[in-house]
């Protein structure tokens, strides 16, 4: 899908972040928008950026319910006046659920739920529409840990990378499912490294939590120190959907961590693979010992 222009495209997530850019970008493109986050005041902000042209709705739900998702469904194609779509994105997610072992039980099934269910229940409920289009380009979004499953030796994160990991094996499944059952529809994968988005702010306040100055201070100098901004992982996903490329990695420090994965899987949680991912230029506030 080359040309975006006056194609449908539902992004979940739309509030902030990939997910606003990818909004902003598409309707640059002339695509008509249908977005959805469970902040309205956040999609109210993305719809004053995006261009006047398209036609935007917008569409409040938590991802990680169905009969939500199914409303956001009704209301769009109505809002449209339309019986099928073009793009999906699949983008809304948040941190959380770090520990298995010692962790509390609510916030990890409430990590995992909203990046895997999130993805699951967005296919199920939007792919659909994408096959009854003449046309149709799913992107399910992934990160670096769903390859690499950690964040150095030292700190547990096993919600977010198990949610991340399920994306990447459905979505790479899915490329042969959609090529045997709807060739007409495209699939792909995208994982970002550290992108500059507001998600360690937003996944506190998600998870019933205040966001004090402490939390605030790490949520800005999360943001503002990554490597790629949110706008760049917008032009770099978009750029892979119209080159209909299945594998999307986002980000200068991903395609580096990808090739020391994959050159030595054995010692990926050892402490002198963070030695390696720091000579490298990758993650240098990941301590290795």
């Amino acid at each position: 899908m080359k040309n975006f222009e006056d194609r449908l495209a539902i992004i979940t997530g739309a509030g902030a972040g990939m997910g606003r850019e990818l909004a902003v970008q598409l309707s640059a493109a002339g695509a008509n928008l249908a977005l959805c986050d469970v902040h309205a005041d956040a999609l109210a902000e993305t719809v004053a950026l995006c261009d006047e042209r398209p036609r935007v709705s917008t569409h409040i739900a938590d991802v990680s319910d169905e009969g939500q998702l199914e409303t956001v469904r009704d209301e769009m194609l109505a809002a449209h006046e339309t019986d099928h779509a073009h793009l999906l994105f699949n983008n809304a997610g948040i941190a959380g659920g770090g520990s298995f072992v010692a962790g509390g039980r609510e916030s990890w099934e409430r990590t995992f739920d909203v990046c895997w269910k999130g993805v699951y229940l967005g296919c199920r409920v939007f792919l659909p529409l994408l096959i009854a289009a003449d046309e149709g380009h799913v992107v399910n979004t992934s990160s670096i840990n769903g390859f690499w499953g950690s964040l150095g030796p030292h700190v547990p994160h096993t919600s977010y990378v198990a949610a991340k990991f399920a994306v990447k094996g459905f979505t790479e499944a899915l490329i042969t499912d959609l090529r045997i059952h709807a060739p007409h529809v495209a699939v792909s994968l995208v994982m970002p490294g550290h992108i500059g988005t507001e998600i360690a702010r937003n996944s506190v306040l998600l998870h019933g939590s205040e966001v004090d100055a402490r939390v605030s201070e790490r949520a800005n100098e999360f943001r503002n120190s990554a490597p790629t901004t949110a706008a760049e992982a917008a032009d770099i996903i978009l750029d892979g959907v119209r080159r209909n490329r299945w594998r999307i990695l986002v980000g200068e420090d991903a395609h580096p961590l990808d090739e020391l994965v994959r050159a030595d899987p054995e010692m990926a949680y050892e402490p002198v693979f963070v030695r390696r991912m720091h000579d490298a230029g990758v993650f240098r506030n990941v301590v290795a010992e």
